[in-house]
């Protein structure tokens, strides 16, 4: 049986929380957002709280059916903690571009990557994501919505993977690309 989603999320002042027809809506200072509820479980706002309950019985013959739900207890309790989280204070990623005449730049709600093709690459900046360029290499996004964020920013990252001989490429602020020996040292090693 799991234990955090049998645990309640305590809901801060300056957070407006509504339950209605299996989608719970946050609104706070940062932003507003909403969250679907899984089939068989509930969502309750009282006395600022929110407690999520399993509504499958917990007998053999439903074993299976409440373990699943069991699980997606967990995973619901904190998604709408991440959504209470980043209607507070939003989320944030860097991005950290490498490599010789690459460099990112907006125009308007376009996020322009010149990253060495034979063109530069052209991504839509959505509503909820702001974002910012420091030294034309260094791209901070930041968001309430911490689901959208991670994807956008990992599709973004997709566009130039760092490769692993010169490390090249888009890379998460802080991530250790290991690096590969090329041809040229394996033949002067013999």
């Amino acid at each position: 049986m799991g234990r955090l989603g049998k645990k309640h999320i305590d809901v801060p002042d300056g957070v407006k929380v509504f339950v209605a027809d299996k989608v719970v809506s946050i609104e706070g200072p940062a932003g507003k957002i909403t969250q679907d509820v899984f089939e068989n479980l509930e969502v309750v706002f009282q006395d600022g709280k929110i407690f999520i309950k399993n509504k499958v019985p917990q007998t053999p013959r439903f074993r299976r059916l409440f373990r699943k739900t069991d699980a997606l207890q967990g995973l619901l309790r904190t998604l709408i903690k991440n959504k209470i989280n980043g209607v507070i204070k939003n989320f944030e990623k860097t991005l950290e571009i490498h490599g010789t005449g690459y460099k990112a730049e907006l125009k308007g709600k376009k996020l322009v990557l010149n990253l060495g093709f034979t063109h530069p690459v052209e991504v839509d900046i959505p509503d909820a994501i702001k974002v910012q360029i420091g030294k034309n290499t260094v791209v901070t996004f930041r968001s309430h919505d911490k689901e959208l964020l991670g994807n956008f920013v990992a599709n973004i990252r997709d566009i130039y993977p760092p490769e692993p001989y010169k490390g090249k490429g888009i890379r998460y602020a802080g991530e250790y690309v290991r690096h590969k020996v090329g041809k040229a040292a394996v033949g002067a090693q013999k």
